[in-house]
């Protein structure tokens, strides 16, 4: 028996065609384009250390003053309360709109286009440019805040529930469907319910989402800790300043723990 050649080693690099290399020429142009534009500067990156050496010296120790704290305290508690309270109403309120948006449920292509050009637009808008538009309606305070958490909420949730609806199993639908029942009793009795472990997974994230944003939006007046922040960097006070920024880390790696927790028993619980 005569051994076979070995097989040729295929090449490491295939030749790109002209079409591919005048793509990667257009790549690499609006990258570096876009770093000009982004004001990259080497000179820049190498004084930024000693610069925020300085700042770490300034700011540390962070201030542990028990009136400093308890005042603190009470701002993180003003800010989980924005995002609790935003994010519960927010997910309550996608559920109808999620309905409107879902494809083939109950409503026509057209309300489910403009819905999902709607949820678009509020997910396109930052949720800070929200809490400014609410402070202007409502005046500065927490309940501007909560109004945004509320918006973005939607805007997250809606087009979330509504792909989770959608990718459900249709048979017990169908089956229902065919039994005369309507498309209401459908959804509630079959989609809905098959829909409801990727609902509260998705509330969850809308959660964790809804405490980062809650902790800047005081920076524009809404409420929460993210004025004591600001005031902080604005008085040079960074001993507190970093005092926030910790309390912020901390309350938001809390949440994001207990939270992939309650995911990880609802993954294994529809198992």
């Amino acid at each position: 028996m005569t051994d076979s050649p070995a097989p040729a080693a295929p090449a490491r690099f295939e030749r790109p065609s002209a079409f591919a290399f005048l793509g990667y020429a257009a790549g690499l142009t609006l990258i570096f384009w876009c770093l000009a534009g982004a004001g990259f500067s080497f000179e820049k990156m190498v004084s930024a250390p000693p610069r925020f050496a300085d700042f770490a010296a300034r700011a540390l120790p962070p201030n542990l003053d028990p009136k400093v704290l308890a005042r603190l305290g009470w701002k993180m508690v003003e800010t989980l309360q924005i995002a609790i309270a935003g994010g519960v109403i927010g997910v309550l309120l996608s559920v109808p709109v999620a309905l409107l948006a879902a494809r083939g449920l109950i409503f026509g292509p057209r309300v489910n286009q403009t819905t999902r050009m709607a949820l678009g637009f509020v997910r396109a808008v930052p949720d800070i440019a929200w809490a400014l538009v609410f402070v202007v309606a409502v005046g500065l305070g927490p309940f501007a805040g909560m109004l945004a958490i509320v918006v973005d909420t939607i805007g997250f949730c809606g087009r979330f529930f509504a792909d989770d609806m959608e990718a459900t199993d249709r048979g017990p639908a169908e089956s229902l469907t065919a039994a005369g029942a309507r498309s209401i009793d459908v959804v509630a009795c079959t989609t809905v319910p098959a829909a409801m472990p990727a609902f509260t997974s998705t509330s969850l994230y809308a959660l964790e989402k809804a405490v980062r944003s809650s902790t800047i939006l005081g920076l524009v007046g809404a409420g929460g800790i993210g004025i004591e922040l600001k005031v902080g960097f604005d008085l040079f006070d960074y001993p507190t300043a970093m005092t926030v920024i910790l309390m912020i880390a901390v309350v938001v790696v809390g949440i994001e723990q207990v939270s992939g927790q309650v995911r990880r028993r609802i993954i294994g619980e529809t198992r």
